[in-house]
């Protein structure tokens, strides 16, 4: 099974790249990480019927639509999503590509909340979208700046480790198991 996963966070050396990198690791089979960094901001005059999309959105909507499952890892900017992360689902919205896909939330960040509030914002769209968010599969993991070990750049914190395993188990579970109508 293919994992798409798509990062909130640009920054090179973020927590929250920290905790994608080993939920990927966790995964067993192909994953892939979406570039949504070259995204446009999203313009409803570049996707209408007749419009042809720039290369950067038809290139995100091709890898959501091979994959089984998604994977969203974000942090949390003022109590919300990151505007890039928000601007690449602004660009799936009409497309249809995110619809029945199983798909994961996970935010981290160095609070006690865990980002709560971009992980609900996010599970909203995605129900929007009508992609399956799978609720055993969704994440907040606060305090997360002291998890991550600096040299590898990848969670060290055993017990959150195991959290982001199961975690990564219940998508899988979910990305073999059809939906019935």
């Amino acid at each position: 099974m293919r994992l798409l996963a798509l990062s909130g966070s640009l920054r090179a050396r973020s927590s929250n790249g920290a905790v994608l990198r080993s939920a990927l690791a966790l995964w067993d089979g192909p994953t892939d990480l979406a570039d949504i960094g070259a995204l446009p901001h999203f313009n409803p005059d570049l996707d209408g019927e007749d419009a042809t999309p720039p290369a950067p959105v038809a290139a995100l909507r091709t890898a959501v639509a091979a994959a089984d499952a998604l994977l969203l890892v974000s942090p949390e900017y003022a109590h919300g999503v990151p505007g890039v992360l928000k601007n690449a689902l602004d660009w799936l919205v009409s497309s249809g590509e995110c619809v029945n896909k199983p798909v994961a939330v996970v935010t981290a960040s160095p609070f006690p909340t865990g980002g709560d509030h971009a992980n609900a914002q996010l599970r909203e769209t995605l129900r929007m979208m009508t992609g399956e968010v799978v609720t055993a599969a969704c994440r907040e993991i606060p305090a997360i700046g002291p998890k991550i070990d600096p040299a590898t750049e990848r969670v060290a914190d055993e017990e959150t480790l195991a959290d982001l395993g199961m975690a990564m188990t219940h998508l899988a579970t979910a990305a073999a198991t059809p939906l019935t109508p």
